[in-house]
């Protein structure tokens, strides 16, 4: 009689001397004698039991039976406990690994973290890029005000720790409250980029970032794919897309790209793999780019959608930041992203308007408002007449002079370290 061979064991998560706020888990499955746990954590006086609590738990959700579960742990949130483990039971069942039970949402660990819905016409000024496979910068990531918070699982994530981001970034969505930030991700390419939706929509992502979009047809992909999640789901709130073009040929396609779904609420560029693709060297001057980032801008004010300019990649250089988005401002996008949170404040001033274009702005939404009151359907000011689009734009130059100002009042949130 054959004796069964045991699996290898595996792993997930990060050890060692310089790791805080993530864990390691690794599974060694034995022939019989259950669960053998060995936690080591160094928060063992206050939260030790806790751990091995929640590990017994998860463990027998997973439906592991008999094994020894190891997790090494410098301080992660039970989310990220929670992800590393379910990982590692994923990788143990090798290709039939998605068929492992997930960790059940309805677990006290996680909380009911911004369920409502987004709002199409928000401010997008700033939008921060977080590492999906990096615990310790999302924790405190809505304390530092963007508008927006990409948890991101392309570019920052490595080809062997996709599998493992995919769960953090879900069980992040599942527990963390971003404020009033959007909650964004950024997916991966082709059929990886689909399953990433698997795991995220249904947590009640406000936006998906597609990268790298050369043809409309990658849109509507990941429309279909986001339809059928929400049928099974019983998902509510839709999530709003934002293409990314990053390519020579996805600039030339920015219109039919911007106007591949209704659901589409903005465009954006990327410069570092657009200029890779020209063959070129991204300058300061950004000479070799400014045809791209004027089609997309155009794509996106034709299309009715809002253009976003690409990450200022030096975060020590604030000045050459805030002309980067002083420039953005002059060729008509509407934000920018931002690699690290001491970019966010200078992003959103660079953004306010001027004195000049704020006064302006405010007596044509004087005018605007007297017209309705009188009910009368043209909008002057002296002796011009003030088109919609006009009256549009000063309406939102004003509030977003009213944004920055109540960001920077009393009761806004004071910035965290890092």
């Amino acid at each position: 009689m054959s004796t069964p061979v045991t699996p290898a064991a595996a792993e997930a998560g990060r050890r060692g001397p310089d790791v805080r706020s993530d864990c390691w888990v690794r599974i060694t499955p034995t022939a019989q004698g259950g669960i053998e746990l060995a936690v080591k954590t160094k928060v063992e006086v206050m939260y030790g039991e806790a751990v091995r609590d929640l590990m017994r738990r998860a463990v027998a959700a997973l439906g592991i039976a008999h094994a020894r579960v190891e997790c090494e742990d410098a301080g992660a949130l039970p989310f990220v406990q929670l992800a590393r483990l379910e990982a590692a039971a994923r990788r143990l069942r090798g290709p039939a690994g998605e068929a492992v039970a997930a960790v059940p949402e309805q677990l006290p660990e996680f909380i009911a973290a911004a369920r409502g819905p987004t709002e199409r016409e928000r401010f997008r000024r700033s939008r921060l890029y977080l590492p999906g496979n990096e615990p310790k910068f999302m924790l405190n990531a809505g304390l530092h005000g963007p508008d927006g918070v990409i948890l991101d699982l392309e570019d920052s994530v490595a080809p062997s720790a996709k599998d493992e981001a995919r769960l953090l970034v879900r069980n992040a969505l599942r527990s963390i409250d971003f404020g009033g930030s959007e909650r964004m991700v950024r997916i991966n390419q082709g059929e990886r980029g689909l399953v990433d939706l698997d795991y995220i929509v249904p947590q009640n992502v406000h936006v998906v970032l597609i990268p790298k979009v050369e043809d409309p047809e990658q849109v509507r992909a990941v429309d279909r794919r986001i339809d059928a999640i929400l049928a099974r789901s019983g998902q509510k709130h839709r999530p709003l897309l934002m293409p990314i073009i990053e390519s020579a040929l996805g600039a030339i396609q920015a219109y039919p790209i911007a106007t591949a779904s209704p659901h589409i609420v903005a465009l954006t560029i990327g410069l570092e793999d657009y200029t890779a693709d020209l063959g070129t060297q991204r300058t300061a001057e950004g000479r070799e780019s400014f045809w791209a980032r004027c089609q997309v801008v155009n794509a996106a004010r034709a299309a009715g959608v809002q253009p976003i300019d690409t990450v200022f990649s030096d975060i020590a250089d604030e000045a050459g930041l805030r002309a980067s988005v002083a420039e953005a401002k002059s060729l008509g996008f509407e934000g920018k992203g931002c690699i690290h949170p001491r970019q966010i404040r200078p992003i959103h001033e660079a953004f306010a308007p001027a004195p000049a274009e704020l006064e302006k702005a405010r007596k044509i939404v004087a005018a605007f408002r007297d017209a309705e009151a009188r009910g009368l359907g043209v909008v002057a000011l002296g002796s011009k007449m003030i088109d919609p689009p006009v009256v549009k734009r000063a309406l939102r130059v004003v509030q977003l002079a009213e944004a920055l100002g109540a960001e920077s009042g009393p009761a806004a949130a004071p910035a965290a370290g890092g």
